[in-house]
């Protein structure tokens, strides 16, 4: 695990960017919205437990090099540092498919350095650059232990929306995946 200390202001932030966003399985004391040049969010990380299986490996999303994106700076308590690293990196480090950085992320406030989990390019996990359409194919198909990988994608979605910060890239691939979903029944 990299070390991790508060910044010269004695707060420690973490960037969400996906299910960070939603359920980051602690409670900030302070969020706000944020931009992080020079990388942008993707599937680009199978999953082979949390959405999908060894036989059927779903996706998740990983901060893959070039672009921008914006998430929120979530700011840890202090006292609550060492219980939160650990719970981080029991779920974001699972298979070390990640490169954790401290990197800027721009606020209305000013920058924030914020734990960010960076996808590892060489891992055997990285997906590269999967075309659209096999994307959500994959998404559309996969299940693991914590859902249906179309509900990852969708929760992410809707909670970008709700917080103003709209992601048209994965709006299409949640329409594009929703398309491949067989109808829902009709009401009893």
């Amino acid at each position: 695990m990299m070390s991790l200390h508060p910044c010269a202001s004695g707060h420690f932030w973490v960037f969400g960017y996906g299910s960070l966003i939603w359920n980051p399985g602690f409670e900030p004391v302070e969020v706000r919205p944020g931009r992080l040049n020079g990388y942008h969010r993707r599937f680009c990380i199978y999953s082979t437990q949390y959405r999908g299986t060894d036989e059927r490996p779903g996706l998740v999303l990983g901060l893959d090099r070039g672009g921008s994106c914006k998430g929120l700076a979530l700011r840890i308590p202090i006292e609550q540092l060492e219980p939160v690293k650990a719970a981080l990196w029991e779920r974001e480090m699972l298979n070390n498919e990640y490169h954790p950085r401290i990197l800027p992320v721009r606020t209305a406030e000013g920058p924030v350095p914020c734990l960010a989990f960076v996808v590892d390019r060489r891992h055997r996990f990285y997906s590269g650059r999967l075309a659209v359409a096999e994307t959500a194919a994959i998404i559309a198909a996969a299940h693991g232990d914590r859902g249906p990988c179309i509900e990852y994608l969708d929760n992410t979605v809707r909670h970008l929306d709700e917080l103003g910060l709209r992601d048209p890239s994965l709006t299409r691939l949640r329409d594009q995946v929703q398309r491949l979903l067989p109808p829902c029944p009709p009401p009893l």
